[in-house]
């Protein structure tokens, strides 16, 4: 299938049962990658999945692109650019509602994957607009309360499943990070599971294998 022109660059594999009303997983990369790099989960989602991997508008030299800027010099004390997060938390949501309606796609089964930078707005996503989203899949990454909506608490979390994921050996986002936000998950009304494997920052097959057993069924 041919990408449409909307507000994101992205690539597109559509349900094997083709469409209309296909449900969709929008795929967000991480730091300093593309929309090429988690689209290689693709062809080992469900067939019955459309698959959208987007490219973050953010590009980042020499090569690479960021949905925000991180700053790495710690002693300056500033680690995420918010308000660059936030917008693009609110450009992600403008472009599912453009995917959805160029592609036909079904509004009430709509999931999300992220890889790092792209599991920290999956979060930001998912839990200020619950009611919008079925899944997030959030491989190494964490929550950052200051990129959620000022009204995240009153949301019914209810419908809204989580999958999260980190290394042990993570270099990048510290575990503690990735478990404090389990914790706090295990505070809210919502059905989440949180896994940790023995690597640093990526996804290792045990991990790949494991969240895809865990979407089976749930579309």
């Amino acid at each position: 299938m041919i990408e449409k022109n909307l507000s994101l660059t992205h690539l597109i594999r559509p349900a094997l049962n083709g469409f209309p009303k296909a449900p969709v997983v929008f795929l967000l990369h991480g730091y300093g990658s593309d929309e090429q790099d988690l689209f290689s989960f693709a062809q080992e989602l469900p067939e019955d999945l459309c698959v959208i991997s987007v490219r973050a508008p953010h590009i980042l030299q020499p090569y690479g692109y960021a949905w925000y800027a991180i700053n790495f010099e710690a002693e300056r004390g500033k680690w995420s650019d918010i308000e660059q997060a936030v917008t693009s938390r609110d450009g992600i949501l403008n472009f599912i509602d453009e995917a959805i309606q160029a592609y036909d796609l079904d509004p009430t089964r709509v999931s999300l994957l992220g890889f790092s930078q792209g599991a920290i707005l999956g979060y930001a996503l998912a839990l200020s607009y619950p009611e919008r989203f079925r899944l997030l899949i959030a491989l190494s990454g964490y929550i950052d309360a200051k990129m959620l909506t000022p009204d995240y608490e009153s949301k019914s979390l209810v419908n809204l499943q989580i999958y999260a994921s980190h290394g042990q050996m993570d270099m990048v986002i510290p575990p503690d990070w990735a478990k404090q936000s389990a914790a706090s998950m295990g505070k809210m009304q919502l059905h989440f599971v949180f896994e940790e494997f023995p690597v640093g920052h990526g996804v290792s097959a045990d991990n790949f294998h494991s969240f895809r057993r865990w979407m089976q069924g749930k579309y």
